[in-house]
């Protein structure tokens, strides 16, 4: 079965935030949520999710999951900002907790944060099976970017957040904690072995940094075909050396600090403190530049 798929493109993190829907049941799924935040100034910004919220309003679909794709490290969820205002139950790949734990230990989160994926309300296992309305649906874990990386299979779609980018982008990175250029292989293959006619819908896209227009869908086929990292039946070994070398010449991401404290815990903002205000932590001499 067919989904109705609407796709948010966020041009400061050039993240996409999903709408899938079953049009006979008008069920509804919001997948990768983000909440604007200048880090220059700490301030947050909602007007992108509220968008998308806004799309689940005004065709009045009733909101049954918020699906993460992964524990993001480019951008931070406005998860629990939509489930405060649409409801659903709240969904991640069960590799959360490893990310958690590895977290908890960078930002010294104590006794107060159980990393154990009690955040979430449902953690997916692999292969599990749900339904959005009358469209049957089922999880596809494909770690390698993280630990927590999953892809949701909708009807003829699957969501591949970083595990798959467009076909002369790529794929995600493999050097964050936990993540495996040989791992990210493997899981590869699972996605190209789908149905070649299976709407791929990616996490990211850029353009291809200016080059053509930004865009955020495409098939199997085309992936098998015209992936520059893992198309053209590219050997396992060319992939690893190609990603590994790759990955050594990127950077930190910009928002990633910010963004992996409040993400572990499901889009949760730090509590405000005595005078009110609510805090981040920045460690120090922690990451890579």
């Amino acid at each position: 079965m067919k989904p109705q798929v609407e796709g948010f493109w966020d041009p400061v993190t050039h993240s996409v935030t999903y709408v899938v829907s079953d049009p006979a049941t008008g069920r509804a799924a919001l997948i990768d949520p983000v909440l604007g935040y200048r880090p220059a100034s700490g301030r947050t910004d909602y007007g992108h999710v509220d968008q998308a919220m806004a799309a689940v309003q005004g065709s009045g679909l009733t909101l049954d999951w918020i699906i993460e794709t992964h524990v993001h490290a480019d951008h931070l969820s406005a998860a629990q900002y939509v489930q405060d205002r649409l409801g659903g139950r709240l969904a991640i790949s069960s590799g959360v907790v490893q990310v958690q734990r590895h977290f908890a230990g960078v930002f010294n989160s104590g006794d107060g944060f159980a990393a154990d994926g009690s955040d979430f309300d449902h953690l997916f296992s692999d292969g599990e099976r749900f339904a959005l309305g009358g469209i049957e649906a089922w999880v596809l874990h494909t770690p390698g970017h993280t630990s927590a990386c999953a892809c949701y299979v909708i009807g003829d779609t699957v969501f591949v957040g970083d595990t798959l980018l467009m076909p002369d982008t790529g794929c995600g990175r493999c050097d964050f904690p936990g993540g495996s250029a040989a791992v990210l292989f493997d899981s590869l293959q699972r996605v190209l072995a789908l149905d070649p006619a299976t709407r791929v819908f990616v996490g990211h896209d850029s353009g291809a940094s200016g080059k053509r227009a930004v865009a955020w869908e495409t098939t199997v086929a085309e992936q098998r075909s015209d992936n520059i990292y893992c198309g053209h039946g590219v050997s396992r070994s060319e992939f690893i050396a190609r990603r590994e070398s790759r990955d050594a010449e990127l950077s930190t991401p910009r928002l990633m600090l910010p963004a992996m404290q409040v993400n572990i815990r499901a889009g949760r903002l730090p509590a405000p403190e005595s005078n009110g205000s609510r805090y981040l932590k920045i460690p120090l001499n922690v990451l890579k530049s």
